[in-house]
């Protein structure tokens, strides 16, 4: 039996990583839907149509889990998509409880970097209504961080200067901790960083995700049993481009570099 990882492009990719370091024994699909990406612009509905999509063609092959591997995925479909599985559904959201309860000890703010969907999406609202109790969290989307990483550009020179764009409306000195709440961002996370003060925290939700699948699976016993294979596939086309494959590979490795 494999898990199953799932995302509209590379950033699952993040998550990916982190479960493997969990989960060394075992066997994995990684799913990217790049025949509809970005999914962060695009209506509720039309999401939540394509996670079904792919999840249908995911249930054929014999799955002990899938992770949902894409914040703006779960926002749209994640309830949804567990009444049609039989296997554990688990999905990623904006580590904004961590966040806050760090930077309320520091008397700072929390800001969330994001796609507009996950920030509008009432799953944020409710999740920020129950943990930001002294109205310390604020959110920025930064759809141009998913282009990038969608077509490989991780280089500082072409990302600082639109970070800086982005965030130039803020003082940066006034937050303790941000958040990356889109599995692509953590890509960035070195250019991040260079922007804001050196005590800043920069945090993600796939360690939490990784976590949880892991306990999840414990309880079942249903852990281990693989080989740590993985298969690609791209909108329900397995990958077999040696080259697509590399660029898959590489990434784990830079994700390593950035640990």
């Amino acid at each position: 039996m494999k898990i199953a990882v799932f995302d509209s492009g590379i950033g699952g990719m993040t998550v990916l990583h982190q479960i493997i370091k969990l989960l060394p024994d075992e066997d994995y699909i990684y799913y990217a839907d790049t025949a509809h990406l970005p999914y962060g612009e695009k209506p509720k509905e039309v999401i939540k149509e394509y996670v079904f999509q792919a999840a249908d063609f995911l249930m054929t092959h014999d799955l002990k889990a899938l992770v949902i591997a894409c914040n703006t995925a779960t926002s749209a479909a994640i309830e949804d998509l567990r009444k049609r599985c039989s296997f554990p559904v688990l999905g990623i959201e904006p580590a904004v409880k961590p966040a806050v309860l760090e930077s309320e000890k520091e008397k700072k703010k929390v800001l969330v970097l994001a796609t507009r969907l996950t920030l509008r999406e009432d799953k944020f609202h409710r999740l920020v209504e129950r943990v930001d109790k002294h109205d310390i969290v604020d959110g920025l989307p930064l759809p141009g961080l998913v282009t990038s990483a969608e077509a490989f550009h991780f280089q500082e020179d072409q990302i600082v200067p639109y970070l800086k764009e982005q965030l130039e409306p803020f003082d940066l000195n006034q937050y303790g901790t941000v958040v990356l709440g889109c599995t692509h961002f953590p890509f960035f996370k070195d250019s991040i960083k260079k922007l804001f003060p050196s005590n800043t925290e920069i945090i993600d939700g796939s360690v939490g995700t990784a976590k949880n699948l892991k306990r999840i699976l414990e309880e079942r016993h249903q852990v281990g049993g693989g080989t740590g294979a993985i298969s690609f596939f791209q909108s329900g086309r397995e990958v077999d481009n040696r080259e697509t494959l590399d660029r898959y590979h590489k990434l784990l490795r830079r994700l390593d570099q950035l640990q």
